[in-house]
């Protein structure tokens, strides 16, 4: 699969999958899977050339930011995470590590500052385990910046941290006095 489709269909699963299923007519369930042969035959239209299998199972594998999983019986599909719609992905609390970094743009730190990190339209904040994963975030934003988060000390004074399937950590909101912005 060339680079430009494989980027094409990422993008269109993660709209389906994370924002707007009904734009092709399917449902996903509570834990937010979609039911793969429902989802390439509803994904045909003249808005999308569509996939089959194979190139589903090509994203899914070579996504360099692991946003899908296939279900166990391999007859699902879902986002790993960054819905803005209701979905329950299963994740049990984790305690994290000592510091967790979260990249973001400079034209956001003057609002950061004043409120903290805010999960916005999705169901979560989120954070990276090291910094060159938040600087490639933050880069699709803008000059990036690399904020430090103290979570370690988050969790020991009661704020719940999730991990989800490829990663990426979770919490509900960042307050400004955990965020080093050096």
């Amino acid at each position: 699969m060339e680079a430009k489709e494989a980027k094409g269909l990422s993008k269109f699963l993660s709209f389906i999958l994370r924002h707007k299923p009904e734009t092709i007519g399917i449902t996903l369930d509570k834990g937010g899977w979609a039911n793969i042969d429902e989802l390439i035959e509803k994904s045909r239209s003249d808005m999308h050339p569509g996939f089959d299998r194979e190139k589903l199972e090509f994203i899914v594998s070579h996504n360099n930011k692991q946003r899908f999983s296939f279900s166990e019986d391999g007859r699902k599909i879902r986002a790993n995470q960054g819905h803005s719609i209701p979905v329950d992905l299963g994740l049990m609390p984790k305690e994290p590590p000592h510091s967790l970094f979260h990249g973001t743009a400079d034209k956001n730190v003057a609002s950061i500052m004043a409120g903290g990190l805010q999960r916005q339209s999705r169901h979560h904040v989120h954070l990276s385990a090291d910094k060159a994963t938040a600087k490639a975030v933050g880069m699709r934003y803008g000059k990036p910046v690399i904020l430090t988060i103290h979570s370690r000390r988050m969790h020991e004074e009661g704020h719940v941290f999730f991990q989800s399937e490829n990663g990426v950590w979770l919490t509900l909101e960042v307050p400004v006095s955990y965020i080093d912005f050096n």
